[in-house]
């Protein structure tokens, strides 16, 4: 198995690297784009409980333990990269997350509480970003008020995504188009 690396940015494992397994379509985010979405999440970062679905590296949810999140799901369809990121979850001894293999969106396990903050990358040819969003929302997944990093090739608007969903960042790097969405509370 060929790896890559790619580094954590802060928090307590501010430069260690994970190894990146060579995976067709997984793609790491980038770090200029994860020091911007993780400067937008730094109010609601301290204590959430995050959903890291489409993991891959394991950049994200590491990158959301690292800055203090209280506990981070990893879910991958590839049983190489789970294996992978359970063993260094093992290493570097985060025992507040929890990895495990799932087609999504169908195959996830409900969540035992509902997630404050959810990474939404999946792979751009699968067309699963908005189906997922769907999903979520509709099978309980999230907080009343939560925040979903959604990274896709197209820039999303508001209308494609669920009802009570509003986009409150955007930007572009590259050929890349990132969002931070905010799941707004309904009555």
């Amino acid at each position: 198995m060929k790896q890559g690396l790619v580094r954590i940015i802060a928090g307590k494992w501010r430069s260690r690297r994970l190894k990146v397994p060579d995976v067709k379509g997984l793609r790491p985010t980038p770090d200029r784009v994860r020091e911007t979405l993780f400067n937008w999440l730094a109010p609601y970062l301290t204590g959430a409980y995050c959903l890291d679905l489409f993991a891959g590296s394991g950049a994200l949810g590491f990158e959301a333990l690292s800055r203090g999140a209280a506990y981070v799901v990893m879910t991958d369809q590839s049983a190489e990269v789970v294996a992978l990121l359970k063993e260094e979850l093992a290493e570097w001894g985060a025992e507040n997350a929890y990895v495990y293999r799932a087609k999504a969106p169908k195959g996830l396990k409900l969540p035992e509480q509902p997630f404050d903050i959810i990474f939404l990358d999946p792979p751009y040819d699968e067309n699963l970003l908005l189906p997922c969003c769907d999903y979520l929302e509709m099978n309980k997944f999230l907080a009343p008020s939560a925040y979903i990093y959604l990274e896709a090739r197209q820039l999303i608007r508001d209308n494609e995504l669920p009802s009570n969903w509003r986009i409150i960042k955007s930007q572009q790097a590259g050929q890349v188009f990132y969002h931070l969405a905010h799941r707004e509370l309904t009555t």
